[in-house]
């Protein structure tokens, strides 16, 4: 069956409200601190090289990047988006920006209606630090599921991965129920990418 991620292309970049997408259809965010392999999980899950820019510079996502689906012929544009967040968690920018980013995150997270889960990226060997548990925490005050994908699984073996799952599942578990889920994952080896790719495209209403 074909990837229907691989229709994925770039739409737009908001810097503020008023340059979001019309509130309709269904998106998914992705998040992460600006070093924990987001733009990586986003490639390997759409099967696209350089769709999300990969950066040697943490923090260079200083907006809310959206991602549509190209139509296939005969198709009318499907109102369904990937959205990727700042990863201001490391970005080396001033704080008047910075709390302008929060300000924008908080409004996207109380009012978005089109926002249909969350995913949460984090470094399997640096898990659940502040910037995630506030995502997560967002997503929680919603009533929205999130799922954790737990990057760079391949720098552990997989004794080491299972620990560190098990581990993150407990905390999570205990802070928010059963409201996130969560898998180790690799963007390099690939592993896990088939399971999260099924939980954003159930979340999207995706083929």
């Amino acid at each position: 069956m074909a990837n229907p991620f691989q229709r994925a292309r770039y739409l737009l970049s908001a810097h503020n409200p008023k340059q979001l997408p019309p509130d309709g259809g269904r998106e998914v965010a992705f998040a992460g601190r600006s070093n924990a392999g987001k733009s990586t999980a986003l490639n390997a899950i759409c099967q696209q090289g350089a769709l999300a820019r990969v950066s040697k510079t943490p923090g260079r996502t200083q907006q809310l990047v959206f991602f549509d689906f190209a139509p296939r012929q005969g198709e009318e544009p499907d109102a369904r988006y990937l959205v990727d967040l700042p990863g201001y968690g490391y970005a080396k920018v001033p704080k008047d920006l910075q709390a302008h980013w929060q300000a924008f995150i908080d409004r996207y997270f109380s009012t978005r209606e089109a926002l249909k889960g969350l995913v949460v990226v984090m470094d399997i060997r640096h898990p659940l630090k502040d910037y995630d548990l506030q995502m997560l925490g967002y997503a929680a005050n919603r009533g929205l599921p999130a799922h954790a994908l737990l990057t760079k699984a391949d720098k552990l073996g997989r004794g080491q991965q299972a620990q560190a799952l098990q581990a993150v599942r407990r905390e999570l578990s205990s802070r928010f129920g059963d409201s996130v889920s969560v898998q180790v994952f690799s963007g390099e080896s690939k592993l896990g990418v088939d399971e999260a790719r099924g939980v954003v495209a159930g979340w999207l209403e995706l083929p």
